[in-house]
């Protein structure tokens, strides 16, 4: 079975379970999407979404929350783990938002990738779900199926996003995007299915017997 063959029977069985596409964190505008994003990294968003609420009632714009103190932000915070420098970054990327953006957040990539804090996966994220503009967003996850499903060679995220958006249709990546990591979520996690179980992957490869080992990006 070819890449592109894979790619129509994938779109199909994602389709079939996702017909819609929420977006997991919850947020009010781009700029609470952006730090909500920040805060996921190595962090579940179940987790994330209990601790933007108290953040978000403190300062929900770039302005009022580049006047919290540190102090402030890293006790809100902490449960989403790296805290010290997310906290450093949440502040720091939101008086770059005031000083330069009129509290706007940018909806180019290379501008976004500038904030502190925020690297290719997180812009990505953003002006992927804020502002409908195509992307890819490629986390560990994705990474991973990506492998079990013989669409990336996964030496790296940013070799597996490249692969990604080859494959794909520029119009489907947002959606895809999304279902692939509900899909990772509900049918094909890290410590099941190991490219054997889940119907996408048997239906990649129906003769696959043993454990498929990934490549850690």
């Amino acid at each position: 079975m070819t890449k592109n063959e894979k790619a129509k029977l994938i779109i199909s069985i994602l389709d079939r379970f996702y017909k819609t596409t929420p977006i997991p964190l919850d947020h009010h505008d781009p700029f609470t999407l952006l730090i909500a994003v920040l805060l996921s990294a190595q962090c579940t968003d179940e987790r994330v979404n209990k601790v933007t609420p108290a953040l978000f009632q403190r300062a929900n714009n770039p302005k009022d929350m580049m006047d919290l103190t540190y102090d402030e932000v890293y006790s809100i915070i902490k449960p989403c783990g790296l805290g010290p420098k997310k906290a450093r970054a949440i502040i720091e990327l939101s008086k770059k938002l005031t000083e330069d953006y009129g509290m706007l957040v940018p909806k180019d990539l290379e501008l976004l990738e500038k904030l502190p804090g925020v690297g290719h996966k997180t812009a990505s994220v953003v002006i992927s779900q804020a502002f409908n503009i195509p992307a890819f967003p490629v986390d560990t996850h994705i990474h991973r199926l990506a492998q079990r499903w013989g669409l990336s060679s996964g030496k790296n995220v940013k070799q597996t996003e490249k692969d990604l958006k080859t494959i794909f249709n520029e119009s489907l990546w947002n959606r895809l995007h999304l279902q692939i990591i509900f899909w990772g979520r509900d049918f094909c996690s890290a410590r099941s299915c190991w490219g054997l179980e889940c119907e996408i992957c048997k239906s990649c490869y129906p003769k696959r017997r043993r454990k498929l080992i990934h490549k850690k990006p």
